[in-house]
């Protein structure tokens, strides 16, 4: 009995996670399908429309997005059109958080991306890795002496998309030289498995 029970613990350890990844994989795509899939649909009829006509619409429409932000004539359009999004009451509360999350991974957003590894010392011998997301705060209008000596560091939580940020003495951290994307990796896996192809 015990030896059905190891195989079958060995075969749901197995199946589980590439399950799991297929469902998100495919949601994703059944998400990015329905953006546009539902209008072409309408536009082209049934005859004409196939499935994943949507989906390799929405990537042509992002790509092309990309190529207008590198150019600064309809960057310049594309900023404006962002920044008067964030002014309309409803639309900035969903808006502005997403553009905001989207940008903290964004290696071309210079002041604020996550650029330094470091360990944060929470005494009594405990420290936890954490992301510098910003090193300065007058930009945010609010009183500087609160943030005097201090840094925000992000904490991602392990085995999910959340986390939280604290602000932190610059006395109590530690740079360590890990790149970014590692040290994600290990936050959201809770050190369990290091992926090799990172080391």
């Amino acid at each position: 009995m015990d030896k059905i029970k190891k195989i079958f613990v060995r075969g749901l350890v197995a199946f589980l996670p590439m399950a799991v990844t297929i469902y998100i994989v495919y949601a994703g795509i059944s998400i990015v399908e329905n953006l546009l899939g539902t209008t072409l649909r309408k536009i082209l009829g049934e005859n004409a429309y196939f499935p994943g006509v949507g989906f390799l619409a929405t990537i042509v429409i992002i790509f092309l997005l990309g190529l207008m932000l590198n150019n600064l004539l309809t960057a310049g359009v594309l900023n404006w059109l962002q920044n008067k999004l964030t002014e309309i009451p409803l639309i900035k509360v969903v808006y502005s958080p997403l553009r905001d999350v989207m940008n903290l991974f964004s290696k071309d957003n210079d002041p604020n991306h996550l650029q330094k590894v470091v360990l944060v010392d929470f005494g009594s011998g405990k420290k936890a890795l954490g992301l510098v997301t910003r090193e300065h705060f007058e930009d945010t209008g609010l009183s500087t002496q609160i943030f005097q000596n201090r840094i925000a560091v992000y904490f991602p939580m392990s085995y999910g998309l959340g986390g939280y940020t604290l602000l932190v003495n610059k006395t109590d951290i530690e740079a360590i030289d890990v790149p970014v994307e590692k040290a994600m990796s290990l936050a959201l896996t809770a050190w369990i498995k290091l992926d090799h192809h990172q080391k």
